[in-house]
C-alpha cells in the first residue's frame, strides 16, 4: 500500500476513476487513525502514547492497486471539499435503480 499526501491522493484518486470508469469497480475507505502502526495488546493498554491530534485514514482501492492518505483534522475541510468535486464529477457512470421492477416484487410478496 502507497501512502502518499492530499494532493497526490486526489491525482491518483482522478486516475483511479478514470481506469475504473469503463470496466472494473474501486472502493474508497474511511476510518479514524490515531497514528499507531501496531495494535493494542488485549489484556492492557500502552501506556505513554497519546495521539496529538484527530486524524482520518482514507484507502482507495480498485482491486490490483491500493492507495491511501492521513488527513489530519486542521486540513479535513479543504481535502473535504475536493473528494467531494471529484466525487460528483466521476461518479456519473452509476446505474439508475429499476423502480418499476422493485414495486412489483413488493406486490408478488403480499
Amino acid at each position: 500500500m502507497v501512502l502518499l499526501d492530499c494532493k497526490q491522493f486526489l491525482t491518483e484518486l482522478t486516475r483511479l476513476f478514470q481506469k475504473c470508469r469503463l470496466s472494473g469497480s474501486m472502493f474508497i475507505t474511511l476510518k479514524k487513525y490515531d497514528g499507531r502502526t501496531k495494535p493494542i495488546p488485549r489484556k492492557g493498554f500502552v501506556e505513554g502514547f497519546e495521539p496529538s491530534d484527530n486524524k482520518c485514514l482514507l484507502r482507495a482501492i480498485d482491486g490490483k492497486k491500493k492507495t491511501s492518505t492521513v488527513v489530519s483534522s486542521k486540513e479535513v475541510n479543504t481535502f473535504h471539499t475536493a473528494d467531494s468535486n471529484l466525487s460528483r464529477a466521476n461518479v456519473d457512470g452509476l446505474k439508475k435503480r429499476d423502480k418499476k421492477s422493485k414495486s412489483k416484487k413488493s406486490k408478488a410478496a403480499q
